[in-house]
């Protein structure tokens, strides 16, 4: 795991190893590596000298060694400006989202945002060809995507496009599920074919300012993940999907329409409590409540 940690008195703090001017690594008193970031906290210093609190700006527990390794490998490059600035997107994300974000994303994200500045320092920037998608099937972090834009722009004087928040919302998206993000990106296109099939089959514009809608696209992320990692529900509910299927059956109707596109789609058939739970949010999305 990695998170933010205090420093909390003790022994004190020895260099483990030098990352870079801004950056040491050491560990604490119960032998858990800490990433430790000030500004000049490492000049003229070396492995076994002691650290200088007073210098100390940020410290990072990190108990899994493959995302300490990456972290590490990270941050022997990029400017101290760069890991405040994702730091602070992140801790905005989290606060507002009030969701648990995988520890990874203070990799990706970093190394996202790196290459991205540098990329339009070079006037190479890049279209998201999801943004529209992106917008209307994850709000939340879009605006999350927004602010980072906004923090950059504060706080390093560059202004990236529109196109970044869109690609930040994804790795925050990405985060939310522990996913890959060709995953995320199949998942996303999954969302948006289904909400097609729904607006199709009833031939009406959904609510998106809607908490049902909110759920129903909420649902299917977690869908898009159960069938990209080809893990199921258990049928537990097999009365109540025969009350459902008899009393909703244009809902289910569309359900089945849902499930013949991932058959020919994805080669996989959907179980009694997934086709349940479809049915229900279709249910729901289509009576703009």
């Amino acid at each position: 795991m990695l998170e933010k940690a205090e420093c909390t008195g003790g022994d004190q703090l020895i260099i483990s190893k030098v990352i870079n001017n801004n950056v040491v690594s050491a560990y604490d008193d119960e032998q858990h590596e800490l990433v430790i970031m000030g500004r000049g906290i490492a000049f003229q210093k070396k492995s076994g000298d002691p650290i200088d609190e007073e210098r100390i700006e940020k410290v990072f527990s990190i108990q899994n060694k493959d995302i300490s390794e990456k972290f590490k490998t990270l941050l022997y490059d990029i400017p101290i400006e760069y890991m405040q600035v994702c730091e602070a997107i992140i801790d905005h994300a989290r606060t507002t989202l009030n969701k648990n974000l995988n520890d990874s994303i203070y990799v990706t994200l970093t190394d996202h945002i790196t290459f991205a500045i540098e990329r339009h320092q070079k006037g190479m920037d890049i279209k998201n060809a999801l943004l529209w998608e992106i917008k209307r099937l994850y709000k939340e972090e879009f605006m999350c995507g927004v602010e980072a834009i906004r923090i950059i722009q504060d706080k390093l004087n560059i202004h990236l496009p529109e196109d970044e928040a869109g690609f930040i919302a994804m790795h925050i998206v990405n985060a939310e599920l522990n996913e890959e993000m060709p995953n995320v990106i199949q998942i996303t296109k999954l969302i948006q074919d289904i909400l097609n099939i729904v607006k199709y089959h009833f031939q009406i514009d959904l609510d998106e300012e809607s908490l049902n809608y909110f759920r129903f696209v909420t649902h299917l992320k977690f869908f898009g993940q159960r069938l990209f990692n080809e893990t199921q529900m258990e049928n537990q509910n097999e009365f109540l999907y025969e009350v459902v299927k008899e009393k909703n059956t244009a809902a289910f109707q569309c359900a089945e329409k849902i499930n013949d596109y991932v058959q020919k789609e994805y080669n996989r058939s959907l179980i009694e409590d997934e086709m349940l739970y479809l049915t229900l949010h279709i249910d729901r999305v289509i009576k703009r409540k």
